[in-house]
């Protein structure tokens, strides 16, 4: 891979502060939150003033990481979060005067050293691996999300609001979409589509296709926008992967592709499905990997609600062209249309921290390239109505059925670990096992309504 010459990379660190500090004047940002996330992707961060911003920029600003999950250590509480200047954006939401921006960070040892419990960081790595292996790799994401009305919710329910509908019979929702599909396209997120969702008072906005990690940023963005923006209407945007028993979760299909230059190496003309054999590798990866990634790519209790029969949500690590239940799609190819020959993994959430979640999903692929594993013929039957002698005769698995199942097939992955570092796994699975253990100690409205009158 060809390395930027020192000087060049000065030169261009310059350039960006320049900007940004040009930018800042022209739009009176009085404050600006430096952003970043914790080992979950729940955004974490803290405010400095104009007046220290050139020198963060240079310097970075030191912070106790010790009380962000899964962060530090206790003994080297110490961190810096250094900058990134490309993602300086203007909060849309808040006053114009003295204005309020934001910068995601990576976050550093005092020593300058990129800290290994940094999502960004771990997504980096992996972009790096790609690089190497002459690909870059492009993400688009459907976010599906409810808006949950408060005292407007039943009313809402009763119009029975459902796919495409066009109507605004579901109170505010369709106004704070529209509102969310404007304020990302001020913060510079493209936006390729906008609908309301199966379930009553579910949306859904598509963002552009662009690399994993600006993706990663955006997706995080996008989850304040739409929180930040329901909340003066007295509604509350949820990411969670199923909230209502009675209606279709939210997920998060994943479009892949990987580009050599501005040619998309998924593509082949010569091939029946126009996929190209770099493409079924990748997909064969991803199958063989799916089981003991979905600790990342579903990481709540509540996540494994979702991956149920009926509900569009795959249960098994099988692909096909068209099945919309099938954890891998490959959209039909439109002649004319190379770039757009993609791959589509529905398994993922939004609740899933998007800089892990890409970066497992691309060392499962990259794995299934390097070591050319055969990819099976797609399940063009439907997938539900199967045996189990009939699924392993496909070379298809199950995937775990809860978050307990998926922490104990993700312990010994390989995968994880180099995907990931060892910190990140072990803090990550440490997390996770925390998490069941106090849902398996907790008594539910269920076991109360079912058992305690027996």
């Amino acid at each position: 891979m060809t390395q930027t010459p020192d000087n060049t990379r000065q030169k261009l660190d310059e350039e960006a502060i320049k900007y940004v500090l040009m930018s800042a004047r022209e739009h009176d940002v009085k404050f600006i939150r430096l952003w970043f996330t914790d080992i979950l992707g729940t955004l974490k961060g803290f405010a400095i003033t104009d007046d220290e911003l050139e020198g963060v920029l240079r310097n970075g600003a030191s912070f106790d990481g010790a009380s962000i999950e899964g962060l530090t250590r206790a003994d080297e509480s110490d961190m810096i979060a250094m900058p990134d200047p490309s993602t300086f954006q203007v909060l849309p939401w808040r006053p114009s005067k003295d204005a309020v921006a934001r910068m995601f960070c990576d976050i550093e040892t005092p020593t300058g050293e990129p800290s290994a419990a940094d999502g960004r960081q771990v997504l980096r790595r992996n972009l790096v691996r790609a690089s190497e292996m002459g690909f870059n790799f492009y993400v688009a994401p459907e976010i599906e999300y409810y808006y949950d009305m408060g005292e407007a919710e039943e009313a809402a329910r009763t119009h029975r609001s459902s796919y495409f509908d066009q109507t605004s019979v579901d109170g505010s929702g369709a106004d704070l979409r529209r509102e969310t599909v404007l304020t990302l396209e001020k913060m510079g997120i493209p936006v390729k589509h906008s609908h309301h969702e199966v379930g009553e008072g579910q949306h859904e906005i598509d963002l552009r296709h662009t690399n994993a990690l600006t993706m990663a940023d955006s997706i995080i963005t996008f989850k304040v926008i739409a929180k930040e923006l329901a909340a003066p209407q007295g509604a509350y945007a949820t990411f969670m992967p199923r909230p209502f028993g009675d209606r279709h979760g939210s997920g998060m299909h994943t479009h892949m592709s990987l580009f050599k230059g501005d040619e998309n190496a998924f593509f082949d003309d010569a091939d029946e499905k126009n996929l190209s054999e770099t493409g079924k590798h990748f997909i064969a990866g991803l199958m063989r990997h799916a089981a003991e990634i979905c600790v990342v790519t579903n990481q709540w209790i509540n996540s494994y609600k979702r991956l149920l029969p009926g509900l569009e949500a795959p249960i098994f690590a099988s692909w096909s062209t068209g099945n919309f239940g099938d954890l891998i799609r490959v959209p039909t190819y439109r002649p004319g249309r190379e770039e757009s020959v993609r791959i589509e993994y529905r398994a993922p959430d939004a609740a899933a921290n998007p800089y892990l979640l890409f970066s497992v999903l691309l060392a499962a692929g990259l794995d299934g390239i390097e070591n050319k594993l055969p990819l099976p013929q797609p399940l063009e039957d439907d997938v539900f109505r199967m045996s189990d002698a009939e699924l392993s005769a496909h070379g298809v698995a199950r995937l775990p059925r809860t978050l307990d199942e998926a922490i104990r097939l993700a312990e010994n992955s390989e995968l994880l670990e180099k995907a990931l570092g060892t910190t990140v796994m072990s803090n990550f699975l440490a997390n996770k096992r925390l998490e069941w253990q106090e849902f398996s100690n907790t008594v539910t409205d269920y076991e109360l309504a079912r058992y305690r009158h027996l």
